[in-house]
């Protein structure tokens, strides 16, 4: 149900970000999914991979400073109120949404939402009290 995302904190300079893609490249690690985010000395990549274990061990050999995290991944319709919907199961529900991010999938009128919880195990019962398709691994990467 948790899948685990790596954070590549990176030094927000050229190159960089390039440097620790062509890294995961040269092992054969696809990135199924990402999102990045920056500040003025360094940037945050968060990647979701198959082998997440091998991709942090990689990067790690190389210098790059990875954390693990537990992040939920959700299978939402592609259309207005999607996401509106998804967010609504946790109206007066005390759990923080700490960031998420989206992606659409192969599948037609699909999206995908991964989010990042204060409380992943009581938003994991949340989404299946509202019978919210939480996506297993096997499912997201194809």
């Amino acid at each position: 149900m948790k899948l685990h995302q790596l954070s590549l904190f990176l030094e927000n300079k050229p190159g960089h970000l390039q440097k620790a893609c062509q890294m995961l490249a040269n092992a054969n690690i696809n990135v199924e999914t990402m999102a990045l985010a920056d500040t003025e000395q360094f940037g945050i990549l968060r990647i979701l991979v198959k082998n997440w274990q091998l991709a942090q061990e990689l990067l790690q050999k190389q210098g790059v400073l990875v954390k693990e995290t537990e992040v939920i991944a959700v299978q939402v319709e592609d259309r207005p109120g999607g996401l509106a919907g998804l967010l609504s199961a946790f109206t007066n529900i005390e759990i923080n949404i700490e960031y998420m991010y989206g992606f659409n999938t192969h599948q037609s009128g699909k999206a995908v939402i991964v989010l990042r919880f204060d409380d992943p195990d009581k938003a994991v019962d949340v989404l299946k009290q509202h019978d919210i398709h939480i996506l297993e691994a096997d499912e997201l990467f194809v």
